[in-house]
């Protein structure tokens, strides 16, 4: 087994230890009409390991830009034995890619469960467990992801970055990445069904060199998080939010995980086209 098809299979055998899942692309400042390889990866600590990109993982994959949107869910290849999907863009200017898994369900032991949902912010949802005298029983879950990745290409950024995709769980910046200083406040809005999600804890992450740095904070009331970003660089952001499920297919709980990535500049560039 190859080791991308090989990171699939454990991805989705492993979300008892709260992997995160992002996807980037091989560069995030390409030129027009030059080749970029986008990939997904899986793993902790904002280190991890390619997963197979195709149509058994993806539920949705499109591409958004000033100029509309298009559905590269068909162009995906039948099984998972890439690791990349290679795309080009003609036109200078900011490229949104957004991408939705399949749903997958797994069932963690009880003390397990306590420790993912207590790690990922969802205190909500132990004392729900609590409540309904569930404390000690299995965490039976059904999970999706909702990633997104930012590039700016040909040394332009737009509007672009904010472009609401419809994701079930979305993470929307307020304020353009691509154009913010070392040392400025990144605004984000998170939604869930289309709503402003209150209290969840949103994750932002970055590596400067073997160090990795996350800073951590919660929405409020209209759904909004602020963050100071002091570094350039790669980094990701990522919340999780959870309900009850209201089906009767095996699960208790429908989780969805957010996820963005975008780079901010690391030199005098500020981004400012």
């Amino acid at each position: 087994m190859n080791k991308w098809l090989l990171g699939s299979v454990l991805w989705l055998a492993s979300v008892a230890h709260a992997h995160e899942f992002w996807m980037t692309p091989d560069r995030f400042s390409p030129p027009a009409k030059a080749p970029v390889e986008l990939s997904l990866w899986v793993g902790e600590n904002f280190t991890g390991d390619p997963v197979g990109f195709g149509q058994p993982l993806v539920a949705a994959l499109r591409w958004h830009n000033q100029h509309g949107n298009t559905d590269l869910t068909p162009r995906l290849p039948p099984n998972l034995e890439q690791s990349s999907v290679a795309l080009s863009f003609e036109r200078p200017g900011t490229q949104l890619i957004a991408l939705d898994t399949q749903p997958f369900t797994i069932e963690l032991p009880a003390d397990k469960f306590t420790a993912y949902l207590r790690e990922e912010g969802l205190e909500r949802v132990i004392a729900q467990r609590e409540a309904s005298g569930q404390a000690n029983a299995p965490g039976r879950e059904r999970y999706r992801r909702h990633v997104k990745t930012l590039l700016r290409v040909g040394g332009k950024a737009d509007a672009t970055f904010g472009v609401r995709t419809g994701q079930t769980l979305e993470i929307v910046p307020l304020v353009n990445p691509q154009r913010l200083k070392r040392g400025s406040a990144l605004t984000l809005e998170i939604f869930f069904k289309g709503m402003p999600l209150q209290g969840a804890l949103v994750k932002v992450w970055n590596h400067r060199g073997q160090q990795l740095n996350v800073l951590r904070t919660r929405t409020d009331a209209a759904g909004k998080s602020t963050t100071i970003l002091p570094w350039g660089g790669v980094w990701m952001v990522s919340v999780v939010h959870m309900v009850p499920s209201t089906d009767d297919q095996g699960s208790d709980w429908d989780s969805h995980w957010g996820n963005l990535t975008f780079e901010l500049p690391t030199s005098g560039d500020t981004g400012r086209n």
